[in-house]
């Protein structure tokens, strides 16, 4: 089997049960499996309840086509990696791992994404407290000191991607790093929040003013939820 295929696969396969793959649905980062096929999350909120700071139409959009979009990818790459292996054609198996990683990550990242975000009328906004509020305040100086420096991160990725903060797992501070298109975080880092920086998630409302957005989305945040992962 091809060294892809052999770093793809587990990585991936171990990012989703990382994600919450097969657990019951209150779980955080609920990646959904029926039958062991990926699903379509439900949003723990309606599609204008993040309203004026993300639109009911991006979010409608961005859920039920963009990340929809992924689980099906997913599922495909799944199914024709398992019939290469079962004919033993480890070739096109490995020719796969790049959509599987693409779709794989997709959906991650997206189902990490939506239980990161809650209206500004219930959890959403302000800034976390107890021993994340800590844990940043320790590794960036300051809350608005992290919040500048995801901001400053977010507007210098190229092309599409996501800005992650992130725990490490085996000295357990907080840093903050950036995947390209929709790599998942995976190894040594503990996902805790991601934004996403395509323009899917903001265009129809931002425009080129992607800027507004990075600001805007911190009224949403979902700090009970970061806190939990952290935990």
């Amino acid at each position: 089997m091809s060294s892809t295929l052999l770093r793809t696969v587990p990585a991936l396969r171990g990012a989703l049960r990382a994600s919450g793959a097969g657990k019951p649905a209150a779980a955080l980062a609920s990646t959904s499996f029926v039958r062991g096929k990926a699903t379509l999350p439900d949003l723990p909120y309606d599609y204008n309840a993040l309203e004026p700071y993300i639109s009911s139409k991006i979010m409608e959009l961005h859920h039920k086509k963009h990340h929809q979009t992924y689980v099906t990818g997913l599922n495909s790459a799944l199914e024709n990696i398992a019939k290469a292996e079962e004919k033993g054609d480890f070739t096109k198996a490995a020719s796969v791992a790049p959509l599987l990683n693409f779709h794989g990550g997709g959906h991650i990242n997206h189902s990490l994404f939506w239980e990161n975000l809650a209206p500004a009328s219930r959890e959403g906004g302000g800034e976390p407290t107890g021993d994340l509020k800590t844990a940043i305040e320790d590794d960036f100086g300051s809350f608005e000191d992290f919040r500048k420096q995801m901001n400053t991160t977010l507007a210098g990725i190229q092309g599409s991607g996501w800005a992650w903060l992130v725990k490490d797992k085996e000295s357990d501070t907080l840093s903050i790093v950036t995947r390209a298109n929709q790599d998942p975080v995976t190894g040594a880092f503990v996902p805790l929040l991601g934004i996403d920086a395509w323009e899917h998630a903001y265009y129809l409302q931002y425009e080129n003013r992607k800027a507004e957005y990075f600001d805007a989305i911190w009224n949403i945040i979902n700090w009970k939820t970061v806190a939990k992962r952290y935990d």
